[in-house]
């Protein structure tokens, strides 16, 4: 077979990548198919033809697809280390919410509903500390901040600060997003917290 001077040339540069480059393009086709694929059409070969190196490459940093889909979520997850501070609760929920939105459709949004929705249980059993750790976690934290500052206000009744109340909002979104097809747009986040949200939380005779 003939390889032509272009093919070759990609080769040569994807075979010089080293170390951190390398793994870091690794990654990047991962999540690439999980976005686009998903779990089930994800391969180490698809990988490895992504991120243009071979597949030996790929199996030497990670003996087996779980193990590399594991660290492709862990390294694509958005960072949520601020929580909204408007000076409102309908306003921080809203921004929170809009963040949420945007972080459920980028590309590892995508990629982690993925996991969730076609994995089977002893799958989905390997990554529940990274999901649990990168998206539950830091999600229930923000909110919980949020409705303190809400209680702290008396714009939110103390009672209000608990599991099921914290649920609401990431359970209407996944539910909508994936039973609906809501892409939630603005108008809708608004209207779940004003029609949702806000009289959910609002002191009793306010």
């Amino acid at each position: 077979m003939v390889t032509s001077h272009g093919e070759a040339a990609s080769a040569q540069s994807a075979s010089r990548r080293r170390g951190a480059v390398l793994e870091r393009a690794i990654l990047d086709a991962a999540l690439e198919q999980l976005s686009t694929v998903g779990w089930s059409g994800l391969t180490m070969e698809g990988v490895a033809a992504g991120a243009q190196t071979g597949k030996a490459a790929v199996y030497r940093r990670w003996p087996s697809k779980e193990e590399l889909v594991a660290d492709a979520l862990r390294s694509g997850l958005p960072s949520f280390d601020t929580v909204p501070d408007l000076g409102g609760v309908r306003e921080d929920l809203l921004a929170l919410c809009r963040r949420a939105r945007d972080a459920m459709f980028s590309r590892s949004g995508f990629a982690v509903r993925s996991v969730i929705h076609e994995c089977d249980n002893l799958q989905a059993e390997r990554f529940h500390g990274v999901i649990l750790r990168g998206v539950v976690e830091p999600t229930l934290h923000m909110l919980r901040e949020v409705l303190a500052r809400g209680i702290a206000r008396g714009e939110v009744r103390p009672d209000a600060a608990n599991d099921y109340v914290f649920d609401a909002i990431p359970a209407m979104m996944m539910y909508r997003s994936k039973v609906c097809g809501s892409e939630w747009p603005d108008s809708d986040l608004e209207e779940m917290i004003d029609r949702l949200m806000v009289p959910l939380l609002r002191p009793d005779g306010t």
